[in-house]
């Protein structure tokens, strides 16, 4: 080809059309794009403009209803031949997606081991996988974050993680999905710095973004309005061209739909609504705390917007204001109610007075429609079934989303999710709000919606405790602005950008290198996975205490050879320990064999009965032990491998091993995940005046089932979004993998095996001493 000769478009769509109800509602209608080599395009639009939508279609991750796409000079889908499942496959290959939920796209717990993920799918060699990966973290400055854990970095790292896991399958072109979009000021910043880089050196990326700024260096602006395509190059970078025109009333809403407490807060006493003095707070285990000495003020009616760099502890303050955590020291008083020191009802005093907005709002939709979730709230505060009904529909006039009444809240977009979990709050009528990030993800117009639903809050003497990045919103909308420093280490909270930070993934980093160069971190994971389970099998046939003495000393060993800190390790088994504690101590009321030591009522307690309740505790103390140990010197990635190669015979018989390793090892990746949107929830609910714990039965049965629905759309979400992230990332049945981490038997290996052996040997034996 000579330097004349024209470029070949990277992708091409004509008349493309798509829609999600079977064509009652396109939205695509007829969409014409040609992607050069070497362009960066910035696609804006409202929500739910269908941006999203067409940045799938690009990525190849799926088809249209009908029209012509060619990816990398591929036809992948015709309107008369439909999708052509080979052309597609080969496109993926060129092409990468990075979406705006990172943790979606992390499928194991070590960043290395992460981005060469994509690599090993498209079989590149184990001497190149090396260069790729280092190539990749270089790119993204996360080069001396590589044995770090990326579900624990802090969202921006995540991003830049994910960017990476793209860059190293080389892509030609790159579609980003509102990379930033859940990101404060800095990881932006640093997102874009990362994709400035990538187009100085004639990467073509196409980005999908709510934000004028981010639009500098494009060099295309296009707008979906209204199912089509709008060249917006050269207009103004103002909201017009980043969100289609607000339709429907702006009628100010009437003050008769406020609730009385929040009227008559003007009318208060002069102490101030909240005081704080000295708060300290540290997460159990951490090492470090959350916040130090804090001290802070919120006036009754008063907005204050809280700012600071993540891992400052914003989100741990709204929890414990809301008196979801107890601080270590200093004093929290909310209405004159010392949070501290709040018993239950206290505490319920609390959940009424201060209102809570995370950052994701569909942690806190809790039933099949809108009007039922925001009568949730008022419902748990005793109201009746018509009274509750009647505070949903006044907050829902407030808020002008009475025509969602009927809808399911989990079929709403991200903007009217937002609106439902703020009337859910404002129905049980506190007189403080603390809104998380609240214009997150949002497009323009709805955003202007929101900062005048809080200026309304406002005038009507609610106080709001605005926490956010944003500091043009802050001075916006805020009486006082407070910035929080950041303590020694990031904020350990998991339901927002806050978990996490530089410091709290460098000690990930630290803690890791500890346990994979450990001895037993180095073993092979064939030779591991099958030796730890027979040990494990062998311990509950334990029934003396030679067999016990044998068993407790090799579990001994494994955990000095395996550098587990005993914080560490307790942090991983206290629940499960404490549980068969319980059920172990029971066996000293039912056993009756044995000498009587003493009575309890009519219940002897016998020498056997305790002997047995030992034994049951060794036992499955030296189990939970075995397993938490081997968890934690054992990457998924590594299990994935080790399953592989052990049942690999099995694929004679048509046994999908390589899927069913992977399925094993992305369970155990995401557990954590859902186990922590579960305690989100819980604290939503809480927060609501509603609590598993607590209350009355018929409460707590309908706090479990509001429990449920959304951890098991959180989970389908989470299993939509990971076979996204699997395509992305040339995921096939069957294919031919290469392996960054070669699995080898070594001298340790054997000497590990054998050892093991003879432990098993030995408990075996002594089963027979008397």
């Amino acid at each position: 080809m000579t330097d004349d000769a024209p470029a070949t478009p990277l992708a091409e769509l004509h008349d493309v059309r798509f829609s999600y109800d079977a064509g009652a509602h396109w939205t695509l209608d007829g969409v014409d794009l040609t992607i050069m080599p070497g362009e960066r395009i910035c696609l804006t639009g409202a929500n739910g403009s269908g941006k999203s939508t067409l940045a799938r279609l690009i990525c190849g991750l799926t088809a249209p209803d009908s029209g012509t796409i060619r990816l990398l000079n591929l036809p992948v889908y015709t309107t008369e031949s439909g999708p052509d499942a080979e052309a597609y496959r080969k496109a993926r290959r060129g092409i990468g997606a990075v979406f705006q939920k990172p943790e979606d796209q992390i499928v194991t717990t070590i960043l290395e081991d992460d981005v060469a993920f994509g690599p090993e799918n498209l079989a590149v060699p184990h001497k190149r996988l090396g260069e790729r990966i280092a190539d990749a973290l270089h790119a993204v400055g996360l080069q001396h974050q590589r044995h770090s854990n990326p579900t624990r970095m802090s969202g921006g790292q995540q991003q830049r993680a994910a960017i990476a896991g793209m860059l190293a399958m080389k892509p030609r072109l790159l579609v980003l999905d509102e990379p930033t979009a859940m990101l404060d000021e800095t990881a932006r910043d640093d997102i874009m710095q990362v994709l400035d880089e990538l187009q100085r050196q004639g990467s073509t990326i196409v980005h999908v973004t709510h934000r004028p700024e981010e639009t500098a260096h494009a060099t295309r602006i296009l707008r979906l309005e209204r199912g089509r395509l709008i060249d917006a190059t050269g207009m103004a970078t103002d909201s017009e061209t980043f969100a289609a025109p607000e339709t429907g009333s702006r009628e100010k809403p009437s003050a008769d739909a406020m609730p009385p407490a929040a009227l008559h807060a003007e009318n208060s006493t002069n102490s101030p609504l909240v005081s704080i003095e000295h708060l300290s707070y540290t997460y159990p285990g951490a090492s470090a705390p959350a916040i130090t000495d804090l001290s802070l003020t919120i006036g009754h009616g008063e907005t204050v917007a809280i700012m600071g760099p993540n891992g400052a502890g914003k989100s741990t303050l709204a929890k414990i204001l809301c008196a979801l955590a107890k601080p270590n020291a200093g004093t929290v008083v909310v209405d004159g109610i010392p949070v501290q020191r709040a018993k239950r009802k206290q505490r319920a005093q609390v959940h009424a007075t201060v209102g809570y907005i995370m950052q994701h709002p569909e942690r806190q939709l809790f039933a099949a429609t809108v009007a039922e979730d925001i009568a949730y709230g008022p419902r748990n505060q005793g109201l009746g079934e018509q009274e509750a009904m009647q505070r949903a529909e006044q907050t829902m006039r407030l808020l002008h989303i009475e025509h969602l009444a009927d809808r399911s809240p989990f079929a709403l977009s991200g903007g009217q999710q937002r609106l439902v979990a703020i009337a859910g709050v404002l129905a049980c009528r506190p007189k403080l709000i603390i809104m998380d990030e609240p214009a997150a993800g949002l497009d323009d117009a709805a955003r202007h919606r929101l900062h005048g639903v809080i200026r309304h809050l406002h005038n009507l003497g609610v106080a709001v405790m605005l926490i956010t990045h944003d500091a043009d919103e802050a001075r916006a909308l805020a009486d006082r602005i407070v910035r929080i420093s950041s303590p020694a280490v990031a904020d350990a909270d998991t339901d927002t950008d806050d978990a996490s930070g530089d410091n709290r993934s460098a000690d990930s980093a630290r803690s890791a290198d500890r346990v994979s160069d450990s001895l037993i971190g180095r073993l092979d994971p064939r030779a591991k996975l099958p030796v730890f389970l027979l040990v494990m099998m062998c311990a509950f046939a334990i029934s003396n205490g030679l067999q016990l003495a044998v068993g407790a000393c090799a579990v001994a060993g494994v955990l000095a050879a395996s550098h587990i800190g005993v914080r560490r390790l307790w942090r991983s088994i206290r629940v499960f320990l404490v549980l068969f504690v319980l059920m172990g101590l029971a066996n000293v009321l039912f056993v009756r064999t044995g000498t009587v030591l003493a009575t309890i009522g009519s219940i002897p307690i016998t020498d056997d009965g305790l002997a047995i309740s030992a034994l049951y505790i060794c036992r499955f103390a030296m189990v939970i032990v075995l397993g938490a140990v081997f968890l934690a010197t054992t990457t998924p990635t590594a299990i994935t491998d080790a399953v592989d190669s052990l049942f690999s015979p099995l694929r004679r018989f048509g046994v999908h091993t390589q899927e069913v390793a992977l399925v094993f090892s992305l369970a155990l990746r995401f557990m954590p995940t859902l186990a922590d949107e579960t305690h989100a929830i819980m604290d939503a609910q809480s927060a609501r005046g509603g609590s598993i714990e607590t209350g009355s039965p018929l409460n707590r049965a309908r706090a479990l089932a509001a429990i449920i629905v959304p951890v098991f759309a959180g989970a389908l979400r989470h299993a939509d979004n990971l076979s996204l992230a699997l395509d992305a990332r040339c995921y096939e049945e069957g294919i031919r993998r290469t392996h960054w981490r070669v699995l080898r038997i070594t001298s340790n290996d054997i000497v590990f095996i054998a050892a093991a052996g003879l432990t098993v040997l030995d408990i075996a034996l002594f089963a027979f001493l008397p």
